[in-house]
Order: C-alpha cells, then sequence, then structure tokens
C-alpha cells in the first residue's frame, strides 16, 4: 500500500498544472488598451511621412526627386534623435514660467516613452513641412541646418505654450491636434524659408507668373490619400486613449471635413478656371484635414462639414494671392495649406465649438484667445527662424547655384537621377548629364546622328 501511495503521488508530480495568476484589473486593462490605441497613432503619423515624400516628389520636377526623398528620410531621423535628447524635454518638462520646459533631457525621469514617440513623429510631421516649400533649390545642408533649429528649439517652445502646460495653455487657447502648434508652426518657419531663398529660376519672368508643373500626379495624389489615412491617426490618437465616445467623432470629424474640403475646391476651380484644377482639388483634402484638426473633438459633424467646405475655399484663394500677388514661390502649396488653413482652422474654434463657441451661445472670449495665440505664435516662428537665417547666410548661402538648380538637385546633391533609365534609354550612357541643358542637347545630336547613319 505505501509502495503504490508513493507512485501516485510521484505520477502526481509529473502531471502538468495551470497556475493561475491574480486576473488583471479593469484599470489595468484600460491602460494597455489606451496604450496599445496610442501606439496605433502613432504608426499611422509616422506613415505620413510616405505621404509627404510622394506629394512633394509627384508635385515637383523629376530631376529632383531623390533630394526630396533624402530630405524626408534625414528630417524623420534627425527629429526623432533630437527630441529624445532636448525637444521633449524643451516642450514637456517642467516649466519655467510658461515659456519652456526645463527638465526630461534624454527622457531623464522619465517613464512616458509611449507618450514620447507619439510627441516624436508629430515634431518630424512640422520640420518637414518645409520641405515641400523650399523643393529644387535649397542646399541639403541648409536645409538640415534648419530642421534642427526647428525641430530642436522652434517647435518645442511652441509646443510647451500649448500642449506643455505654457502660458497659452493657461489662457484656455484649444489646439486638439496640432493646426497650429504642428501646421502653422511649420508653414511659418517655410515663409521665412522662402524670403530668404527666393523663387526657382523661371518662375516669374517680367511680372508674369510661369507654371512649373510637377512631373508625376499620380504619385501626389497617392500621397495624399496616404497622408489622409495617417491624419486619422494624426487626430484619432491626439486622444492618448481608446475612448469609445471621443475617437469616433474626431475621426469622422476628419473624414468629413477633407470630403467637404475636396468638393468645395473642385467647385470653387471650376467657377474660376472652368475646370476642376487637379493638383489643387488634391490640395483640398489636405486643406481640410489641416483646418478640422484644432477642433476635431469639439465641434460637431455639421461643424465639421463647414470648416472644411470654407478651408478648400480659402485654399484657393491663398495658393493664387501667395504664388501671384506676393512673388512667394511653393511649389507644393505648403503656406496655404498648413499655415492659412491652419489658422483657419484654429480660429474657427471661436465660432463652431460646441460649447463656447460664438455660433452655440458662447461670447467672444474664445475667439479672441484662439487669435492671439496664433499671432503669438507666428510672430515667434518668424522671429527665431528668420533670426537664424539672417545669421547663417551672413556665413554662405542656403541656395545652390544657378547650374546646379538647371542640372536638378539629384545630381548636384546625391550624384544620381531617380529616373536614370531615360538617359540610359536615349543615350547608351551610364553616367547622368552634367547639366538638364547640356544633356538634352547631347541626347539630341546622338539622335540625329543615328538618323544621319540610317539615311546614308
Amino acid at each position: 500500500m505505501t509502495f503504490k501511495s508513493s507512485l501516485l503521488f510521484l505520477f502526481l508530480l509529473l502531471v502538468p498544472t495551470i497556475a493561475y495568476g491574480q486576473e488583471p484589473s479593469a484599470s489595468e486593462v484600460q491602460s494597455s488598451v489606451d496604450m496599445l490605441w496610442t501606439m496605433i497613432g502613432a504608426i499611422l503619423v509616422f506613415f505620413m511621412h510616405a505621404g509627404f515624400s510622394m506629394v512633394e516628389s509627384g508635385f515637383t520636377r523629376s530631376k529632383n526627386t531623390l533630394n526630396i526623398l533624402m530630405k524626408n528620410f534625414l528630417t524623420v531621423a534627425i527629429s526623432s534623435v533630437l527630441f529624445l535628447a532636448v525637444g521633449f524635454a524643451f516642450m514637456f518638462g517642467d516649466s519655467v514660467s510658461g515659456v519652456i520646459g526645463k527638465s526630461g533631457f534624454f527622457m531623464t525621469g522619465r517613464e512616458d516613452v509611449g507618450f514620447f514617440v507619439f510627441q516624436a513623429v508629430f515634431a518630424a510631421t512640422c520640420a518637414t513641412i518645409i520641405s515641400g516649400a523650399v523643393a529644387e533649390r535649397m542646399k541639403l545642408s541648409s536645409y538640415l541646418l534648419l530642421t534642427i533649429v526647428m525641430t530642436s528649439f522652434i517647435y518645442p517652445v511652441v509646443g510647451h505654450w500649448i500642449w506643455g502646460g505654457g502660458w497659452l495653455s493657461e489662457m484656455g487657447f484649444v489646439d486638439f491636434a496640432g493646426s497650429t502648434v504642428v501646421h502653422l508652426t511649420g508653414a511659418a518657419g517655410a515663409f521665412v524659408t522662402l524670403l530668404f531663398l527666393g523663387p526657382r529660376i523661371g518662375k516669374y519672368n517680367k511680372g508674369q507668373v510661369n507654371v512649373i508643373p510637377g512631373h508625376n500626379i499620380p504619385i501626389g495624389a497617392l500621397g495624399v490619400f496616404i497622408l489622409w489615412f495617417g491624419w486619422f491617426g494624426f487626430n484619432g490618437g491626439s486622444t492618448l486613449a481608446a475612448d469609445p465616445s471621443l475617437v469616433p467623432l474626431v475621426i469622422t470629424n476628419t473624414f468629413l471635413a477633407a470630403s467637404a474640403a475636396i468638393l468645395a475646391t473642385a467647385g470653387m476651380t471650376q467657377l474660376l478656371y472652368k475646370r476642376i484644377d487637379p493638383s489643387l482639388t488634391l490640395n483640398g483634402a489636405l486643406a481640410g484635414l489641416v483646418g478640422i484638426t484644432a477642433g476635431c473633438a469639439f465641434v460637431s459633424l455639421i461643424g465639421s462639414l463647414f470648416i472644411g467646405l470654407a478651408a478648400g475655399v480659402i485654399m484657393v484663394i491663398a495658393v493664387r494671392f501667395i504664388d501671384v500677388n506676393l512673388k512667394m514661390d511653393d511649389p507644393v502649396g505648403a503656406i496655404a495649406v498648413h499655415g492659412i488653413c491652419g489658422i483657419w482652422g484654429t480660429v474657427a474654434l471661436g465660432f463652431f465649438h460646441i460649447e463656447s463657441g460664438l455660433f452655440y451661445g458662447g461670447d467672444a472670449s474664445l475667439l479672441i484667445i484662439q487669435t492671439l495665440g496664433v499671432l503669438a505664435v507666428i510672430g515667434w516662428t518668424a522671429f527665431a527662424a528668420s533670426s537664424f537665417l539672417f545669421l547663417y547666410t551672413r556665413l554662405t548661402s542656403i541656395r545652390v547655384s544657378k547650374e546646379e538648380e538647371v542640372a536638378g538637385l539629384d545630381f548636384a546633391e546625391h550624384g544620381s537621377n531617380a529616373y536614370e533609365f531615360k538617359d540610359l534609354l536615349l543615350t547608351g550612357e551610364s553616367a547622368p548629364p552634367q547639366s538638364f541643358g547640356e544633356g538634352l542637347v547631347h541626347r539630341l545630336n546622338n539622335l540625329d546622328d543615328r538618323r544621319a547613319r540610317r539615311s546614308s
């Protein structure tokens, strides 16, 4: 009997059992879901950089495609590292008089890594807005230095004022996902840079505005769709929680505003130019998205439609005014889309905010605060960016030479071309032409030589 009992005891020791730990609490589950949603938002915002790359390269000439792609890749890399080192601390550290943060450099003493990565991809988005505006004529080194200044200091200061507990947030300024913090800041930096940079060769001739068409509008359209898709994370992820009552409203408002802006832009271009303009209509989607970003959590569905409709109309007028009246050469319309529509979306909350907007029984206080915040951000960004550019241009030019611009920045800056096969097919040579004009003459002469040989 003792022997049998011992065998039974050994057998039971060998039988696997399931250990039941303490079940997670409801708050722990909610915290995990919230973090998962924030990370999904961060991934979607990161993917938006593919959209920026496609829009900027498609709306510009083929000879500058590699340069634009490199600017976007390097912008993401530089921004992420700098935001870890100093940007996050300046933006969300302990406040110094509501102006700038002073703690958390390299995330020291901070454990909210998920929040950091979500904000880091936003910082890169702000910087890359400048990339499209200065396309086709700015030195890569100069652009990268400006990116360093924007992401390490200029943008974090604005973010601290509004999202980091600074003086504008204390006044009641509202910008849910960044119409002002991200888009207006980037556009203001782009505007100042264009003042120092000047237009592309051939854009303006004896008072006449010449059109320099993009080389691949389908790629540009793909980029817009990618940005539209990523914007659901840009705005939806800004809830920082998987709130079942808030997230659907934010995403739906984002969707409706972009749709309304497309319709408004298509109608506006049909009215003005007797045809629906494809490039402006594509930008119309972005105009609506920028416009709704500030108030996507605070306006009704009908309000989002009106904000989007107005953004589409404003964008068309702004593009023409900037291009024709101000003589500011912005190849992708970044200043109009991100700047003017960013202003509109921020100020529109003074009218459409469902709790304190003028159209909902509120007074003018929110409208005044929103306007003050817009002016403050423009003033700070213009001052800081122009100060850097003024000092830098005393040392060297931020613009490539005339010969390099004509040849294209792909070959001038990177020694290669995005579409090398065109030259290979026409010339049978592997080396890219030294300049666009010389390459064209070379190809034509070779073609004439071959025809002469065939006829003989």
